[in-house]
Formats: C-alpha cells, sequence, structure tokens
C-alpha cells in the first residue's frame, strides 16, 4: 500500500472515505478499505462500525466483511 501523505488525503474527493462528512477511514484502495475495517474496528463505536461497513461493502463487494448481516425471508 502507497503511503498516504497529508497532501495526499486532502486531496482526496469526499467520497473516497467511509464517513465522509468527517474524511475518516479512506477506501480509495483495496487495501486501505481494509485497513478501514480493522481501525474501526478498533476505535469506532457501533454506529461508525455499520457505516464503515456499508461503504466497504458497497465499493468492495468481494471483501468478505464479518458483522455486515443480511436479512433473509422466511418462506
Amino acid at each position: 500500500m502507497a503511503k498516504l501523505t497529508s497532501r495526499g488525503r486532502k486531496r482526496m474527493k469526499a467520497s473516497s472515505f467511509a464517513l465522509p462528512s468527517k474524511r475518516a477511514y479512506p477506501i480509495d484502495t483495496r487495501a486501505r478499505a481494509i485497513s478501514a475495517l480493522s481501525r474501526v474496528a478498533q476505535h469506532g463505536n457501533s454506529s461508525e462500525k455499520a457505516k464503515v461497513r456499508a461503504a466497504v461493502h458497497k465499493k468492495y463487494p468481494s471483501i468478505q466483511i464479518s458483522g455486515l448481516t443480511k436479512k433473509r425471508r422466511k418462506k
């Protein structure tokens, strides 16, 4: 993963972050998305965890995310 400098981070679009209002947890690359999941698991509250998991899943559906459940319909 390439090092993200403060200058590079400032140039990133808000949509490149899992929490765009805070510009937190960059998910511009697959590696940073995986890192964002790890960081939010360590330091985020339950609301942030849910938002980051959803953002990562939306952008990178191939990444397996623990704690992300889909509701199943009963037959």
